[in-house]
């Protein structure tokens, strides 16, 4: 599926870093886009720099995915399109960086929620409409936590590894079909998903940190050569490898940055949200 004009795609979590910057990557390719945003406020500063007849290609919805009438609205505002949607891309999520004794009990509940339950819920609904496409993609933009169990991101971690899961058996289970599912896998990317404690763990490590504009394009790039499993970035590609194959190198490599992260984790128990 390549991208452009005859693109219609759902974008959720439209107002964050790496949604503002994939919404700009669709219109720029000539897709129309029903962008949903809890915050669509924050999508006035992206609109004002539009011509008009980008602006004509985009509607938004305001919905709080973890709501049922949240994902109603998405729905339904889909089920009014001019043409089926043949593309889902979701995006709305939520990070938790702290140490797991120190972070509330029920803040697992409401990330994983969100980043796991709302997403499957979404594109269950939005099946029927997708099948009307001669072929669709549903697309999970993911992390590189969702392969490798990081310390102070131990419930983010587990929402990526499920979501992971989920779209790899339902890749498998409609092989064949019209519908595909491609999951995806940023590494850090410098947008205010993080906190500044996050920030400050990635600068204290050397980590590399990628903009949200070329992860918007990398993930597009991925999606236009229907790539069912991305991940972005150097070393991490071979780091998620090695977790797979040889785990033990990565616990020795990862508990000799312990004391830094636990320096910063305790530093901060913000809940962070992609809307």
């Amino acid at each position: 599926m390549s991208i452009g004009s005859g693109t219609c795609a759902i974008l959720t979590g439209a107002s964050g870093g790496i949604g503002q910057a994939l919404l700009r990557e669709l219109l720029a390719r000539d897709a129309n886009v029903l962008a949903v945003a809890r915050s669509p406020e924050k999508l006035d500063a992206l609109f004002a720099d539009l011509d008009t007849a980008k602006k004509k290609r985009i509607q938004v919805v305001r919905a709080d995915l973890d709501l049922p009438e949240g994902r109603r609205a998405v729905v339904s505002a889909a089920s009014w399109l001019e043409s089926a949607p043949n593309l889902v891309i979701h995006g709305a999520a939520s990070s938790s960086f702290g140490l797991f004794a120190e972070n509330a009990a029920d803040e697992v509940g409401r990330l994983l929620a969100l980043n796991v339950i709302s997403p499957l819920q979404l594109t269950h609904d939005l099946l029927p409409l997708l099948k009307q496409s001669p072929t669709a993609q549903v697309v999970a933009i993911g992390s590189t936590f969702g392969s490798i169990g990081y310390p102070g991101f131990a419930a983010y971690c587990a929402s990526k590894f499920a979501l992971r899961g989920a779209f790899e058996a339902l890749a498998r289970e409609h092989h064949g079909e019209s519908i595909a599912f491609l999951y995806m896998s940023p590494r850090a990317t410098r947008t205010d998903f993080n906190s500044p404690e996050v920030d400050a763990l990635n600068a204290s490590l050397g980590n590399r940190v990628d903009s949200a504009e070329y992860v918007a394009r990398e993930i597009l790039k991925a999606i236009d050569r229907g790539q069912r499993r991305l991940q972005i970035g150097w070393p991490e590609k071979l780091l998620v490898r090695l977790n797979s194959l040889l785990p033990g190198l990565l616990d020795r490599g990862i508990a000799a940055q312990l004391p830094k992260i636990q320096t910063h984790a305790r530093r901060t128990r913000v809940h962070r949200l992609n809307p």
